[in-house]
């Protein structure tokens, strides 16, 4: 299959409303939905009515968005594992105070990852937000071509995790998921992949450049040979990087797509433009963005970067509202150069708590492989950032492990780290210590591939 010979489809709002408004006019439509949801959780929220009560404003004295940005940050990661605790023991259940519907009504919840400290159960939803959320699922995988009656690859840690609640939405698009649990391993996913021929799959950036080198030794073919028309990624940098994202659609024969959840997905275009975003009925997402240090609320204009603050305002369970996410994205608000989409995109940078400063710059991780991966097939694309210390304040020079590539004369790796050192210098404002390391002998992982090598 050649990818490049199909136009560019046009990524469109999920919801039809949105297509014939003006940008103006989107945005009046959040702010009377923010309204709403205001008085909403207010009413039935212990931890929400008591964070207005505090500050001295109430639902009814917010008239603007601009307004709401003005309000302080009220709950983060640390918060919201405090509400958790608070209402196991007050209440018995795990949610947090913050919980604006009776546990009888939750449908679903899945946790985060808990790498960080305690999972969250931050995707909590009724029966309602699900099928409300269905929608932005099924609105990407029809973008993607995969259609009712399809099948699709699914390939996440299941169970109690938040990837399981887009489960849902592909079933509520009459799409079969064959979910295999990551963590049976390459073998029982490949030989799933096999059997039930799938059109399209889900699953890490990590874990589809993993299949790429294991199908060979498994399978006895490259996955190109599996027949995908789509692969959907999410959960890193990954496709935002054209080495990666060139390396996986060659693979692979088909055209791979970066998404955020329901937030929105890229669009079906050679170059990659970020994530288009598809949902403002959802959410604030993107246009409440704060300096990432001094958590003060920064001016969306193209181009512009920030740490985005989550306020979801048509979820009625568990919604996010003045919450600082930690993800740090680059907005950009021009018509798309390559589908053409009206609406807000956005880059990935980063985590404000993966964020390294370095002399007084503020450098981040995703940054630094993002230029290092410019150098395939000299290099393979995988580091890791050595921490001989806790971040984020780090004494020069930072270190970082390098893979050569595999066809590489080891007498060419000065010449090579000179010029990456310049590259680094340049577009990341840093100038790290190369530390070489064998092709392969970085381990990748089937989830979620780390950044860091931490040796404190």
């Amino acid at each position: 299959m050649n990818i490049t010979e199909s136009k560019t489809k046009k990524v469109t709002y999920t919801n039809p409303l949105f297509r014939s408004m003006s940008e103006e006019e989107i945005y009046v439509y959040q702010e009377n939905l923010l309204k709403k949801q205001l008085r909403y959780i207010y009413r039935n929220s212990e931890f929400y009515r008591n964070k207005f009560n505090q500050i001295g404003v109430f639902p009814e004295d917010i008239k603007t968005i601009e307004e709401f940005r003005q309000l302080p940050v009220f709950m983060n990661k640390t918060i919201e594992r405090e509400n958790q605790k608070e209402s196991r023991e007050r209440y018995g259940h795990p949610f947090g105070t913050h919980l604006c519907c009776s546990p009888d009504e939750i449908e679903f919840t899945g946790t985060t990852s808990g790498t960080s400290g305690n999972p969250t159960f931050t995707y909590t939803f009724t029966k309602e937000d699900l099928n409300f959320l269905n929608r932005y699922i099924a609105h990407m995988l029809e973008y993607g071509g995969v259609y009712p009656g399809d099948r699709v690859l699914f390939s996440h840690s299941l169970g109690i995790y938040a990837t399981s609640s887009i489960l849902w939405g592909i079933r509520s698009h009459g799409v079969l998921p064959i979910d295999v649990d990551v963590r049976a391993g390459s073998k029982m996913i490949l030989k799933y992949a096999e059997m039930t021929k799938p059109s399209a799959a889900m699953m890490t950036p990590s874990l589809a450049e993993y299949l790429i080198d294991k199908a060979p030794e498994i399978i006895g073919k490259g996955v190109g040979e599996l027949g995908l028309s789509a692969l959907f990624t999410v959960g890193e940098l990954g496709i935002g990087i054209p080495e990666i994202k060139e390396r996986i659609e060659n693979a692979y024969g088909c055209r791979v797509y970066d998404y955020l959840g329901e937030l929105g997905f890229s669009c079906d275009s050679d170059e990659y433009y970020g994530i288009h975003c598809v949902a403002p009925d959802f959410g604030l997402f993107p246009i409440d963005l704060v300096d990432p240090e001094t958590k003060k609320p920064i001016e969306v204009t193209d181009g512009v970067i920030g740490e985005v603050i989550d306020t979801e305002i048509n979820l009625k369970a568990l919604p996010r509202v003045r919450y600082a996410s930690g993800d740090v994205v680059q907005v950009f608000t021009k018509e798309c150069p390559g589908c053409g989409f009206k609406g807000k995109r956005i880059r990935v940078v980063g985590r404000s708590d993966d964020m390294l400063i370095i002399k007084g710059a503020n450098v981040y991780p995703a940054s630094i492989k993002k230029v290092i991966a410019k150098f395939a097939p000299d290099v393979t694309g995988e580091i890791r950032i050595v921490l001989d210390t806790p971040p984020p304040r780090v004494v020069p020079p930072l270190k970082v492990k390098v893979e050569y590539g595999y066809h590489v004369d080891q007498r060419y790796l000065q010449d090579l780290e000179q010029r990456m050192k310049n590259a680094l210098h340049t577009e990341a404002r840093v100038t790290p210590e190369i530390i070489w390391c064998e092709p392969g002998s970085l381990e990748k992982a089937m989830t979620k591939t780390p950044l860091f090598e931490k040796n404190y």
